[in-house]
């Protein structure tokens, strides 16, 4: 073989190997965070038996799907519900590979949820003197 044509070859293959390089640094990346806020703020918030912190809270996720959520804060009633993180187009299959792979950019998909907390009530003094009483009675 030529020397010509050895050297082409060896061009030839470093530029793929640049390439590839190339490739793998400009890969695409997606970054995922959910945002809690409650209305009052300040309450502790807890995602899947996970304590995150206090709302607002700003936390990165790796799956979509459903989420149990609990926030408490004293004076209000603790909320403990269930909500669901639909995923974009662009993270089902085959436009995953692209979005995370080979898209050279960066794509933020940000989402928040508030939740409005429900002051808590108190019963009256009355009724609590009603009930102790009542309880009372049904002792032998």
């Amino acid at each position: 073989m030529p020397e010509n044509q050895r050297s082409k070859i060896k061009n030839q293959k470093c530029l793929r190997v640049v390439l590839c390089l190339v490739a793998i640094l400009l890969a695409g990346c997606v970054d995922r965070t959910l945002t809690i806020n409650t209305e009052p703020q300040g309450a502790v918030v807890v995602l899947n038996d996970q304590e995150i912190g206090v709302s607002p809270v700003t936390v990165p996720f790796n799956w979509y799907g459903d989420y149990w959520v609990r926030a408490g804060k004293d004076g209000y009633e603790t909320l403990d519900t269930h909500r669901k993180l639909k995923s974009p187009l662009y993270d089902h299959p085959p436009l995953d590979f692209f979005a995370q792979v080979l898209w050279p950019g960066r794509i933020v998909d940000a989402y928040e949820w508030t939740f409005d907390l429900t002051p808590k009530e108190y019963p009256a003094r009355g009724e609590l003197i009603e009930q102790g009483q009542s309880l009372r009675t049904q002792l032998p």
